[in-house]
């Protein structure tokens, strides 16, 4: 009997997603744990693998289709066997809207959220509710969609055989069809006869839809080369990955809706490299942004107010340190989350943060470990850089930026030393964190960091 292969919902936020590639054919032979596709959600791509075993009957969604989770994309039987028709997608439930909450009566400004005693992680805490969408007026508005191109087969051919854009040519046809007549006037009169091109430069234009056209030769007498081309492909527009997509928007919605500040100190982190490097010696090997990530779990304990969010009308501590890792991946960037980690050994905070990293780079993460995180820490330290400034993620009230450790000349103690400084800084949402809030926790990182003794005593 044939199985229907389902687009899968792979978190509770996930709603919707697109095939990249199918990596079975119609009719190839499938096994239990096979790759069918991969698919791409707004936070990653990422492989599904095969329930069932026998052949591919049929796909029903092809690459690049955006469709709702759960729909049914393609069947898999036994040899031979008819598939099902196409169901309908499934509906997406809509969105709940969030009921507007009166505005309270104008009051000094909020006092600091006070830290509870002793944090605890609630046994199950409902996931949040997708946030409704926000106004298209946020973002330049999508050009219309062009009018469908109505053109003959033969006509199509020739323009392709041609390297032209047939979307240009006038169609005489019924309705406007484009007819093999009409590519042949449209070629002589732009000039197209007269136009001397390298074979080879004809046939890579053909293969990447250039229109031969609109690319001027540097070959003698304006001849067209292969050179030519490949300028005009790397010219041509390419479409954003949807994670790209969501990450343009959501750093869009940061910065014009995020009051942001900045704060940056220096960090001597010469004594704690050699306590990492006799560490190492002894076989217990700790990287300086693991120490990093430690020293903001301890200061965001001690400054609630930096692990919390607001919505302009309402400040939310967030209790647990959620803590973002970003990691830098081929697309583009994703921050997996350390659920609770104030609740973690420094050795557990490290394992959860490098599985987390691994899964990230090989395209393993769910999208349910890339949401929810109360603090982001993104570490640039290797990628030689002197000082940067991070943008805020949505839903946090800051982000800390790692910068490279340098070995610069220092006074210490009255005489000038060569020491190891690191720069980090703090993107603060200053609606939630004032200046000196700001620059007291950006000091306490530190401060933690020039502690051995903090070290010694979590490191056993």
């Amino acid at each position: 009997m044939a199985q229907a292969v389902i687009f899968p919902k792979l978190g509770q936020t996930m709603e919707e997603g697109a095939i990249v590639k199918w990596l079975k054919k119609e009719g190839d032979p499938v096994a239990k744990g096979d790759i069918l596709f991969e698919i791409e959600t707004d936070k990653a791509n990422l492989e599904v693998e095969s329930f069932f075993e026998g052949v591919l009957l049929k796909i029903y969604v092809r690459e690049g289709v955006t469709v709702p989770v759960n729909t049914v994309v393609g069947y898999v039987g036994a040899a031979g066997e008819k598939a099902p028709p196409q169901p309908p997608p499934p509906e997406v439930a809509p969105v709940p809207q969030p009921v507007p909450q009166p505005a309270a009566a104008a009051t000094a400004a909020p006092a600091p959220v006070p830290a509870p005693a002793q944090p605890q992680r609630p046994a199950a805490v409902p996931a949040p509710a997708p946030q409704p969408a926000k106004p298209a007026a946020a973002l330049p508005a999508a050009p219309a969609p062009a009018a469908r191109l109505i053109i003959s087969p033969r006509a199509k051919a020739l323009a392709r055989a041609c390297s032209i854009n047939p979307a240009r040519v006038k169609g005489s046809g019924a309705n406007g069809r484009v007819v093999e007549k009409d590519v042949r006037a449209y070629l002589d009169a732009s000039g197209y006869n007269s136009l001397r091109i390298a074979p080879a430069a004809k046939r890579m234009a053909a293969q990447n839809d250039v229109d031969i056209l609109t690319v001027r030769g540097s070959g003698d007498g304006g001849r067209i080369m292969t050179d030519d081309i490949k300028r005009a492909i790397r010219r041509k527009p390419v479409a954003l990955s949807r994670m790209r997509q969501v990450i343009a928007r959501r750093l869009v919605e940061s910065k014009q809706t995020i009051p942001h500040f900045y704060v940056t100190v220096k960090v001597d982190i010469t004594d704690l490299m050699s306590y990492r490097a006799d560490l190492k010696a002894k076989g217990v090997n700790y990287s300086v942004n693991d120490f990093v990530l430690e020293s903001v779990i301890l200061a965001l304990q001690e400054f609630p107010a930096v692990n919390s969010v607001t919505d302009g009308m309402n400040i939310t501590w967030h209790g647990d340190v959620d803590l973002g890792v970003a990691v830098s991946v081929e697309n583009g960037l994703v921050v997996p989350v350390v659920r609770a980690a104030q609740t973690l050994t420094m050795a557990e905070m490290k394992a959860q943060a490098k599985a987390l990293a691994e899964k990230a780079r090989a395209g393993k993460l769910t999208p349910d470990e890339m949401v929810g995180s109360s603090f982001t820490v993104s570490n640039m330290g290797m990628l030689n850089v002197d000082q940067f400034t991070a943008i805020i993620n949505p839903g946090e009230a800051g982000i800390l930026a790692v910068s490279s450790a340098r070995q610069i000349p220092a006074a210490v103690n009255g005489e000038i030393k060569l020491r190891t400084l690191m720069a980090i800084t703090l993107s603060a949402d200053h609606r939630i964190v004032d200046g000196a809030t700001g620059a007291a926790f950006v000091n306490a990182v530190k401060s933690k960091l020039e502690d051995l003794d903090i070290w010694k005593s979590l490191i056993s």
